[in-house]
Parts: structure tokens; sequence; C-alpha cells
């Protein structure tokens, strides 16, 4: 029989999702030995028992980090690759698996969760981290409890609630270009209920590239956010907790492929979520229910009065071409899970959701280019799914080997349905059936080292867009659907081992992922600028090794008991072989495109706490490793040999530094600098924002190359109470 205090212990983990406490800033660094983590299983279970990569990003470093969006903050712990193409539009790519350059939830190969359940989209620009508590990345495939769209990884943003974020926070800064930005949060608990409510907000005008640049036009943004979070702790066994959000950016310059300086955006992303948690006395029986309803839109205000045309001279475009998507999303989760003998955990799982995507589409010509209205990016459509899953985790050997399998069965039906301006649509069901399986151990050596090796499949099922497409892109091009396609479709491998010693702790990983039956657009032979959706044949095949380090250096020195604190701190990963099997035979490489071959974050950070005036410097290091792209600019003819030319972008460091003091109990002052010296690069761009220019003027639409934001000055201050 489990006691009272062992019942509590864990219903306490549940509900703070992983043990995720608010850490002091200038506190001791804590390296943990067994950390709880959420999101791989879907309920809490220590490191150890996790077969998988899973990679954390607490509370502390979130409040220490100058990212101004979810997508800054992941790419400073080197999570993957992210194209961040505007402030408000990224793409992301984990060991081979991408989403779609527009961030469209319902076409990533990357899963974005946010509280455990779908957050409705996957461009993270458009999130902000005011209100998050922690992020889980679960890297590769974990189907088996989330099912589609997961084929490179997991990224789960857990959002804070009064018990995890208890007492009031003000904070306000500014900075480089116009910059202003706030947020305000309490929480607490109150007898049986726990609360809390933040707000943020903030803007920024057009930024400076960096050494050699000039001001890049329409790059300002506006950002708003508000949470709320409401939990009721109905006794020891029992426990309901709700969410309410919203966030997003606003009057966003889109720049785009073209350095297009008119095109502005809104982007913003609406949710609602209540979970139920219980278990019978004891906690041999165990259940959770969840129920949630999302809201996610992008408005599209862009134009193109230059556009390439069939001839590849240029040609008149539009003077306004408005584009409003909306998806909304209603789902719940079901998630019983039993004791059946001692060491056992045996996990049960029912999923239904419902989601529908509308999309409208205006379109005027410049003066002598009258156009017909024509169809949105994206067919209407909606999509039922429902899944029923099982996984089992067996113990043995004094609980030192961990034996887990799963296996989910996927039952969906995507309908294309009526949509606007597209000629001879044939409105039709189409539905698709996916199983997927997960499988691996985990060794505990000693109470410091653990061994793990796991397997995991995860797929993606075509969309209405992609089975009956016809639409007409910004730059003027056609692509049409195909009713044939499979779902996409990845399979992995990977052994890791982490150790945790006296104030440090590593964790590495090897793996291969081979992602097959990709959803690409090919060129129709013979027919200019006309594409089709097909599979390629060939897969895309990564393997590559991974390391995450942390470590407080004067433990280890054996100078633990003093007020100087010095920690350091590094995520890595170098894909050793990487390589797209389904390349034109013509293609110029193999590498898949938009990836890194190797990137890494490291990082210093050093103070002293307990005296009169806390004090600390951080300074990070983020290497952006070289990466094959096949760009969508247009170039100058000398900066590529042809259209199809796939480029290698070379490597680059940026340099962060940031300071704070405590000048009073619960307020502190903080500067930062980002990108120290001054770099003049982007993560994806070839034609950049610096002689001798790339890009060729003749379609650049006011924008002569785009380069990331150079040397940027921010401080703030702080209050909490």
């Amino acid at each position: 029989m489990i006691s009272l205090s062992a019942r509590k212990a864990r219903l306490l983990a549940a509900t703070c999702l992983a043990g995720a406490t608010a850490t002091p800033v200038l506190a001791q660094t804590e390296i943990r030995l067994d950390e709880l983590v959420v999101t791989a299983t879907g309920r809490p279970e220590p490191r150890s028992s996790i077969p998988g990569t899973v990679q954390v990003i607490d509370a502390a470093q979130i409040e220490r980090s100058p990212a101004k969006s979810i997508t800054d903050l992941l790419a400073e712990n080197a999570v993957g690759f992210f194209s961040e193409w505007t402030p408000g539009q990224t793409s992301i790519n984990i060991r081979g698996g991408a989403s779609d350059g527009q961030g469209k939830d319902f076409r990533s190969q990357v899963l974005v969760l946010m509280n455990g359940r779908r957050a409705g989209t996957a461009n993270l620009s458009k999130l902000s981290p005011a209100d998050v508590e922690r992020i889980e990345v679960v890297r590769g495939p974990s189907s088996v409890i989330y099912g589609s769209q997961n084929i490179g990884g997991v990224i789960n943003i857990i959002l804070k609630t009064g018990r995890t974020a208890p007492g009031t926070m003000i904070e306000a800064s500014g900075g480089s270009w116009g910059l202003l930005q706030g947020k305000a949060q309490t929480g607490g608990l109150y007898d049986s209920i726990d609360y809390y409510a933040g707000i943020s907000g903030g803007q920024r005008d057009d930024y400076h590239s960096g050494r050699g640049g000039t001001t890049m036009a329409n790059t300002g943004w506006k950002r708003f956010g508000l949470t709320g979070a409401l939990g009721l702790q109905i006794n020891p066994d029992h426990r309901i907790e709700t969410t309410l959000r919203t966030d997003g950016v606003y009057d966003v310059g889109f720049r785009g492929s073209g350095a297009n300086t008119i095109s502005q955006e809104d982007r913003y992303n609406n949710s609602f979520d209540i979970t139920y948690r219980g278990q019978m006395p004891g906690g041999q029986y165990r259940w959770m229910l969840q129920g949630y309803a999302v809201q996610d839109v992008d408005h599209f205000r862009w134009a193109s009065p230059v556009i390439r045309g069939g001839t590849g001279l240029p040609a008149l475009g539009t003077a306004a071409d408005y584009n409003r998507r909306e998806l909304n999303v209603v789902g719940t989760r079901f998630q019983p899970s039993m004791t059946l003998w001692a060491g056992n955990d045996l996990l049960a799982g029912w999923d239904w959701e419902r989601s529908s995507l509308r999309s409208t589409r205006d379109r005027l010509g410049v003066p002598g280019n009258p156009l017909a209205q024509v169809s949105p990016q994206d067919n209407n459509q909606s999509e039922t799914v429902n899944a029923l899953y099982v996984e089992d985790s067996q113990k043995l050997w004094d609980d030192r080997i961990t034996l887990r399998a799963g296996v989910r069965r996927t039952f969906g039906t995507t309908s294309f349905e009526y949509t606007p301006n597209l000629a001879g649509q044939v409105p039709r069901d189409v539905d698709y059936q996916a199983t997927t399986y997960s499988t691996g151990a985990t060794f505990k050596a000693s109470d410091r080292l653990t061994f793990r090796v796991g397997y995991a499949t995860g797929f993606r099922a075509p969309t209405a867009t992609e089975l009956a497409a016809d639409f007409n892109t910004l730059g003027g091009g056609r692509i049409f659907g195909n009713p044939s396609l499979k779902p996409e479709t990845s399979e992995q491998v990977e052994a890791g081992a982490a150790y945790a010693g006296e104030g440090w702790r590593a964790d590495v990983a090897i793996f291969q992922n081979i992602i097959s039956d990709r959803i690409v657009t090919r060129a129709r032979t013979g027919v200019a600028n006309t594409s089709d959706y097909a599979n390629n044949s060939g897969d895309v095949v990564v393997r590559g090794v991974e390391l995450q380090l942390d470590a407080d250096v004067l433990k280890l020195a054996g100078h633990g008991e003093t007020r100087w604190r010095w920690s350091v701190f590094g995520n890595g990963a170098y894909n050793f072989d990487m390589e797209d099997k389904g390349a034109a035979v013509t293609a110029n490489s193999r590498k898949p495109e938009r990836m890194y071959q190797y990137q890494a974050a490291i990082g210093t950070r050093f103070g002293q706490s307990g005296g009169q005036y806390d004090w600390s410097i951080q300074v990070t290091g983020i290497l952006r490793g070289p990466m094959w792209y096949n760009t969508e600019e247009n170039l100058l003819a000398a900066a590529e040999p042809n259209r199809d030319w796939i480029h290698r972008k070379n490597p680059f460091w940026v340099w962060n530094v940031r300071g704070e003091v405590e000048i009073a109990k619960g307020i502190k002052l903080f500067a930062l600098v980002n990108n120290l010296f001054n770099k003049n690069e982007s993560p994806i761009f070839i034609g950049l924002d610096k002689k001798p220019y790339k890009l060729d003027s003749r379609f650049a639409n006011g924008g002569y190359g785009t380069s990331m934001p150079g040397l940027e000055v921010q401080a703030g201050v702080q209050a909490r109470f």
C-alpha cells in the first residue's frame, strides 16, 4: 500500500509539471541528479527511465534570456535549425524533421504542444516566453503518445501557474531601435485554489543590420500576450486546472526571400484548456482528462509589385495580396494509467480532435495588370482524428532496469471543403490510418550513470491542400494537389548515456532518423512556374550525436560553500551523416536542406549572492553551423550558377552578454548586449544586407538583402514582491 505522503508527493509532481518550481536567479547552481520530465511519456517520470533524449529549458534560463520569442529562446539553446525568416515567422528542423516555412501547424513534422496538448502553430516566433515556466524538447518521434506531425520531435511549452510562479513581478525594459517592452504577473495560493495572471507586450522599430549594413526597412513589430490560470486542489487525490490565453505579434514586417519592404502581417494564437487529474486512494489507478480549444490566425497584408514572370524576367505583380488563414481546433484526451504489480506502469489513452481550416484571399494588381481573384494558399479543410494507444513500462532488478513499449492506432478523415475562387474543385473526404510504435530500455548502472536505447516511429497525414491544391503563390507560380498522396513516415533508433557527478551533469546521444514518403512539390515538365505535390521516393537519412553539459565550476573545484557563483553550460549537435536520397540527379548536393550539419550553444555565468548587492554576468555564444539551401531568393546570376543551385551557408558565431544587480530586496537592474561583435549574418538568407549585393534588385520590391539585427543594447528593471 502506498502511504499518504507518497500519494501527495506523486500528485505534487504531476500538478507542478515535472517539479518546475521557480529558481531564484542568483541561487546556487543546481545540478539535478534525476530530474522529472513530463513530455516524453505523457506523465511525470525521472529522466533516467526515459529511453529518448529530453532537453529542458527551465524558468531560470528563460528569465536570463534576451529572447523576444520562443524561436529566439530555442535557438539560444541549440535545439535545432531555426530559419527566422522575419521577426514574426520561423521554421524548425529537428533531426531532419521540419516545419513548413510559414509555420503551419497542419503541415509540420515537428509537433508543438502547449501544456501537453496541440498548440495550433509551429511558428514559434508568434509566441512570447513571458508566461512560460519551462520548455521540454523531446528529440525524435513520440507518436505513440502524441500522434501525427511528430517526425522530428516534440516541443512542449509549459505555462506558469500559481504553484510554479507565486508572488508578483513587474518588469520593464528598453533598448536599441525604439525597443520598449514590459510584463507583469501575479500568482499564488489561497486555501485549495491557486491562481496566475500575466500580461506582456512590446514594440520595436526597424532594426539596423550588422557591420557594413543599413537599416532594415519593414522589420518592426508589436507584441501582446495575456494569460490566466486557475487550479483547484479538491483533495490530495483530485485536481482541476485551467488556462486561458492569447499571444501574438502584430504589424510585423514580412521581408521574405525578396527583401520586401511593403508586406506586413498579424499572427496570433488563442487557446483554452482544462485538465482533471485524479487517482484512487493508494494511487494504484490514475487518470487524466483534458479538453482544449485553439484558434490560430495568420492575417497577411502582402504585396509584390514586381514578380518573376514565366520567362524569368520581371513582370507586373500585385498592389495588394491579402490572405487570412484561421485554424480552429477542439479536442479531448483521456489517459487512464495503473500499476498492475510492483514496478509496472500501464498507460492507455484515447484522443479525439476536430479541426477546421478556413482561408480567404483578395488580390489587387498594380496599374496595367488587372487580376482575377484566385484561391487562397491553403484549401479549406476539416479533419477528424480518433486514436487509441497503450504504453507499458516495467522496472526490474531493484528498479535499475526499465523496459518500455507502446503502440498507437490513428484513424483520421481529411475533408476537402469549398474554397473561394478555386476552379474545378471537387470536395471530397479522404480517410487515413496509421500505426506507430515505440520501444526502449534504460539501465541505471549506478546512482550517477544511466544508459538508454530506444526505437520509435512517426507520421504526418497529408492535408487537403496537398491532396487537392490549385493555388497561385505570392511570386506568381502555381501548385496542384495529388489525391494519391501517402502519409509521411519516420523511423528512429537512438542510444545514449547520462552521468551526474558532484556538481556537473552530461548527456550524450547517438541517433539515426530515416524520413520516408516526404510530401514535396515537383516542377511540372514543360510547364513554366507550375508544380505538383508528390511523395518523394528517396529517404532523408540523418545520423548524428548530441551533447548536453552543465557544471558548477566552484563546486567541482571543492569550493561549494561560498557566496561566489560560477557555472558553465552547453548544448551541441553534430550530424556526421545527412543525406537526401531523393535529391534530383542534377542537384549539386545531396545534403538535406535547411538543416545544420553542426551547431552549439555555450555559456558561462559568474556572480555573487548572499551579500548586500547580488550580481552576475553571463556570456553566451551561439554557433549556427553550415546549412544547405536552394534559396527562394532572386539572386544575381553571378551569385549562383543556376536557379536550382544548392548553396552551402557557412557557419558563424553570435555572442551575447547580460549583467544584473539586485540593488534592494526584490529590485533588480539588468542590461544586455546582443550580437556583441556586430556580425552581419542571417540564419538562412544568402543575399545579405551588405555590399557587394547578391540580390537581384529587379525583383526586390524595395530591399537589397536581409540580415539579422546587428549589435543591440537593452536595459531594464525588475521588481518582485
